[in-house]
């Protein structure tokens, strides 16, 4: 019995389709390898069958599912079934590749299709029947925690440079122990494919990279070996991740890949903005990048300016200074100060400013420039007085503003 069948009917009405009268389906890939090493199956299901894309088709149809193209030049038809999506490919050898990208042909061959992938870990089948096929070694990789490349390392990486950031994605994900010395050579080699490869794929593998386990300890390796700056696109500091992540895990959040790309790389706004044009970030993870240049709450403020510092960055902008500023201080994990600092914007209720405009037009303020200013003066004698509420103090704080 296929265990990855289990509560997923989709998957198995779709293998029913395509496995049997002369050509075969079996999983591959991500699914497999987390089943085998029992991190379960967080990602989206791919399948592999001796069957052209038009036999896909063809056959899901006749099923009863839905069958989308959305790659067929590549030999990948998206097939659904009980609402979930599975990417269905034709087996295929590479034909030539230019480091970016393969011009393909199909295939019926399952050992060709094995030699073509990256990593021995990538490259695990698993038939409808529940039978494991293992063709380069990739089940005792996976147990052992050992990224390597399928065959010559330099040609696998030449057929695709991002596979250098996939090496260390992987280990940072996957990895135990020292990274594969062979696969780690190739990479500095091959070292200048980098500046060849579209952005957008290398922020993709970056971001996933930032927030895996070991992805500290993996950015310092690849900072020592001379591939981080070619990425970040300006020189980066390793130290400080490494102690933004423990920051991390002393205090049990959630790794946030934007903040640790801030720890990692912006010491400025033009890093901020060099980074957008480098990763092609969106507009709101440059903001927020960008907002970590500026100065950072410290446990030597008192609480009203901790607040008053709150209200005005806000939430995400606060708590991503102060745990970075927690890194950079060299305190201890323990230190109270700092704890109590960086949990200030997930405990404390950021209060609405209550005066409206309203309230200064009922004292004979007309609308224009003379009422925002006076709105942003109490608002700033709102912020000093330790946001009062009550009718009292907010009748003095519009009289004085007004005055």
């Amino acid at each position: 019995m296929n265990p990855l069948l289990d509560g997923r009917p989709g998957l198995a009405r779709v293998l029913a389709a395509l496995d049997g009268e002369g050509e075969e389906a079996r999983i591959v890939g991500g699914a497999v390898r987390d089943w085998l090493i029992g991190r379960g199956v967080r990602f989206d299901i791919d399948i592999a069958t001796t069957a052209t894309p038009e036999e896909v088709t063809r056959r899901a149809l006749a099923a009863g599912l839905k069958a989308v193209p959305t790659g067929v030049e590549h030999g990948t038809v998206t097939v659904i079934a009980e609402g979930e999506p599975y990417e269905v490919t034709t087996l295929r050898e590479d034909v030539e590749t230019d480091g970016r990208r393969a011009r393909v042909v199909f295939g019926r061959n399952w050992a060709h299709d094995a030699q073509r992938r990256d990593f021995t870990m990538n490259a695990l089948y698993l038939t409808r029947a529940g039978e494991l096929i293992d063709l380069v070694g990739g089940e005792a990789d996976a147990r052992a925690g050992r990224v390597r490349f399928i065959g010559d390392a330099d040609v696998r990486i030449r057929e695709d440079y991002l596979r250098i950031l996939r090496l260390f994605r992987f280990h940072a994900a996957y990895g135990k122990g020292a990274l594969d010395e062979d696969a780690l050579a190739a990479a500095v080699r091959n070292r200048e494919g980098l500046d060849r490869l579209s952005r957008e794929r290398v922020r993709a593998e970056m971001m996933k990279l930032l927030v895996a386990p070991r992805a500290a300890e993996t950015l310092a390796q690849m900072e020592a070996a001379g591939l981080l700056e070619p990425v970040l696109g300006r020189a980066g500091d390793a130290r400080t991740f490494v102690r933004l992540s423990e920051v991390e895990a002393s205090l049990a959040m959630v790794p946030d890949a934007v903040r640790r790309l801030g720890a990692l790389a912006v010491r400025s706004e033009e890093d901020a903005e060099a980074l957008r044009e480098g990763l092609r970030l969106s507009n709101a993870e440059a903001t927020r990048l960008a907002a970590l240049a500026g100065p950072a709450p410290t446990p030597g403020m008192c609480e009203k300016g901790q607040k008053a510092f709150l209200y005005r960055m806000g939430r995400e902008a606060f708590q991503d200074r102060a745990l970075i500023a927690f890194a950079h201080s060299g305190a201890s994990l323990e230190d109270e100060g700092w704890r109590a600092l960086a949990s200030l914007a997930a405990g404390w209720p950021i209060p609405v400013f209550p005066l409206k405009a309203a309230d200064f037009i009922a004292r004979g303020i007309q609308p224009g420039p003379a009422l925002g200013a006076a709105l942003k003066r109490a608002e700033e004698a709102w912020i000093e007085a330790g946001f009062p509420m009550g009718a009292g103090d907010l009748e003095r704080i519009a009289g004085e503003a007004v005055l």
